[in-house]
């Protein structure tokens, strides 16, 4: 079998394709033949060295993946031979509140998923939906799930609100789909023409170009009547811009880092949170029920996530390149020769 390795704070210079021995699972533990994994924006935070968890050198990356369980250890109860499941980001963050024992992350702290055989705690794995395909499956452990996570944290949106997400990453384009799925209407903002056909061909009722009209809240609140977005779900900041846009007791969600640095990390006037009068949400994205819960929703409403484009396996480095160009609108997907279930 081959994995790939990196050596934190080189780039994609510091990324190597090795041979090893197929693992063999442990007491608790499996193994799975990936069939697929997806890359992206953390992925090259990881390898440039400025991921905010400790990365350990020589570390298989990748915390997203899909395939078959091909190998089982003893007391698993969870999986069996031949179950086609996906791998959680956190694989010892089951539920609850996070806490920092459950701070060990695939592709970082501990063997992540991009390799031909992962060895997974039984317990950090999911079932994959029946109607997704194992390139689809790959796309959801880390953007759905935190999609999930941020439009659920302050109860589901319901039919007639306005949920506003920035951007037009795998984030905000899961949280397009959840949201209209619960009959919620959507606003996204970009800063790309093309991008913006597209997200309206995915179901947003509205799209502000943040090029275009760079006081993009004023925009929020005049598609609004004023009001402001019930939601917004805020991958890229600055925060006080979202502080503007979101209505009086509505809520603000806080997700992960860009490229550019810490989502919230332009300096936000304590006056803002006051005027605002809303709540304002870090996510950290999702634990294994969070999980569950989105492939139930996924199931119901007969969902798939948006794919963007698909790379093999050998051309890991071709994918990550083509994440940094920031050219598509989806998921980039890596996967291995084999059915495609």
């Amino acid at each position: 079998m081959r994995s790939y390795h990196l050596d934190p704070g080189r780039g994609l210079a510091g990324l190597t394709l090795r041979d090893h021995d197929v693992p063999e699972p442990g007491r608790g533990q499996i193994v799975v033949r990936m069939r697929a994994h997806a890359v992206g924006a953390r992925d090259l935070l990881v390898l440039a060295g400025t991921y905010p968890l400790p990365v350990r050198p020589g570390v298989v990356p990748g915390c997203e993946g899909a395939g078959e369980v091909v190998a089982v250890g003893a007391d698993v109860t969870r999986v069996r031979l031949g179950d086609r499941v996906a791998a959680t980001v956190f694989p010892r963050w089951w539920d609850g509140s996070f806490r920092w024992e459950y701070a060990t992350q695939l592709g970082t702290g501990t063997d992540g998923t991009l390799t031909e055989y992962a060895l997974l705690d039984a317990d950090g794995v999911v079932p994959v939906p029946e109607h997704l395909s194992y390139a689809e499956a790959a796309a959801l452990p880390l953007s759905a799930v935190t999609a999930w996570h941020a439009l659920t944290a302050g109860g589901m949106p319901r039919p007639g609100e306005t949920v506003l997400t920035l951007g037009s990453g795998a984030v905000s384009l899961s949280v397009l789909q959840l949201a209209r799925s619960a009959g919620a209407r959507v606003i996204v903002t970009t800063s790309d023409g093309a991008k913006a056909e597209r997200l309206r061909e995915l179901g947003a009722a509205e799209v502000v170009n943040y090029r275009e009209c760079p006081d993009w809240p004023d925009a929020v609140r005049e598609l609004t009547a004023g009001r402001g977005a019930d939601r917004v779900v805020d991958p890229a900041g600055p925060l006080s811009m979202s502080l503007r846009a979101v209505a009086v007791a509505g809520e603000v969600a806080l997700v992960g880092t860009s490229l550019s640095g810490p989502a919230g990390a332009h300096p936000v006037d304590p006056s803002a949170l006051f005027a605002a009068a809303a709540v304002v949400r870090p996510v950290i994205a999702g634990h294994r029920a969070h999980f569950t819960a989105l492939n139930r929703a996924l199931t119901t409403h007969r969902l798939r996530p948006v794919v963007d484009r698909t790379f093999g396996f050998d051309a890991v480095p071709d994918a990550l390149r083509y994440c940094r160009s920031g050219a598509g609108v989806g998921k980039v997907v890596v996967t291995h020769p084999g059915p495609p279930r």
